[in-house]
């Protein structure tokens, strides 16, 4: 099975503050901004700017909640984006299985070149 890999998730995944993020809403299922921004090292501004980002790629979902709103993570986009990840995976390895064939290879014909003849 080949996954279409989302470079747009990735690109959001691949900050550290946002990936943190989610993983503070999957340890408690919701949260605000302020809330998040009491346990990361940046500002409430600069948590609702990336909270705008993870939204975009539909990582999280937002719900009002009076003045402020929640986030929570969306449980199947990340099982899309564990999914892509787990594709990527599995090609690399095959590459690298096909590459450690090839250098095996090249061993076995540098040691028969070795060998003396009589």
């Amino acid at each position: 099975m080949s996954v279409t890999v989302d470079d747009d998730l990735w690109s959001a995944i691949g900050d550290p503050i946002r990936r943190r993020m989610v993983d503070l809403l999957l340890a408690d299922g919701a949260g605000t901004a302020t809330t998040l921004s009491r346990r990361l090292p940046v500002t409430r501004q600069a948590v609702s700017k990336h909270l705008v980002v993870l939204n975009r790629v539909g990582l999280i979902h937002v719900t009002p909640s009076g003045r402020e709103k929640r986030y929570q993570v969306d449980e199947a986009q990340l099982a899309r984006a564990v999914a892509q990840l787990a594709d990527v995976g599995s090609t690399w390895d095959a590459r690298l299985q096909r590459i450690k064939r090839i250098a095996e290879a090249i061993q076995r014909g540098q040691e028969k070149e070795t060998i003396p003849k009589n």
